[in-house]
């Protein structure tokens, strides 16, 4: 019996009910930023609906972030969440799509606004790599996580010891060998 489970709904069969193979969950973790509107707002209702696409372990705290590449707009609020989910990379962001949709997101400038921008940074040990360097396709881990402090700020909170599977060093590594600037503070509840 698992504990504090009930051993009549036990599923302990390999398929489920509709005779396909259940996933086992895996451990994916996410950076969500906002910088238009209720930007701490937006971040909550992300939160809460990224449990139609799994569940959610653990929420960093929230930081305040300069913009990074394109400066000339108003600041983000980030922050970190790791979600165990039974979906598979491709699926997980096909459902972190729809949901910025959901929320209105528009793609209208690279790296402009946005009132929500959900990235997988890392999804278990997990490598997915594009075909091209620049393409728009999913990378993972995410490409530039190590160069970007209001990435890592927030996921060396919720995930210090998690190693980057392909630069072999933990996330507070990676945090602790970032330059200075990049301004992130963290927000006071």
């Amino acid at each position: 019996m698992i504990p504090g489970g009930d051993e009549q709904n036990v599923n302990t069969s390999k398929t489920t009910s509709d005779g396909s193979s259940p996933s086992t969950p895996k451990l994916a973790y996410l950076s969500l930023g906002s910088n238009i509107g209720d930007r701490q707002a937006h971040l909550q209702d992300a939160i809460r609906r990224l449990e139609t696409a799994g569940r959610v372990v653990e929420v960093s705290s929230i930081y305040e972030t300069e913009p990074v590449e394109f400066t000339e707009q108003p600041w983000f609020l980030n922050c970190a969440v790791a979600l165990e989910t039974g979906k598979s990379p491709h699926e997980l962001m096909t459902a972190l799509l729809g949901i910025e949709e959901e929320m209105g997101r528009r793609r209208v400038q690279t790296k402009g606004p946005r009132s929500i921008d959900i990235d997988i940074l890392l999804f278990e040990n997990e490598i997915v790599a594009s075909k091209e360097p620049d393409s728009k396709e999913l990378t993972i881990p995410h490409p530039a996580m190590q160069e970007r402090r209001f990435v890592l700020e927030p996921l060396a909170e919720i995930a210090p010891q998690v190693l980057h599977p392909v630069l072999k060093k933990t996330i507070r590594e990676l945090r602790d060998a970032l330059p200075t600037g990049q301004e992130v503070r963290r927000l006071k509840t």
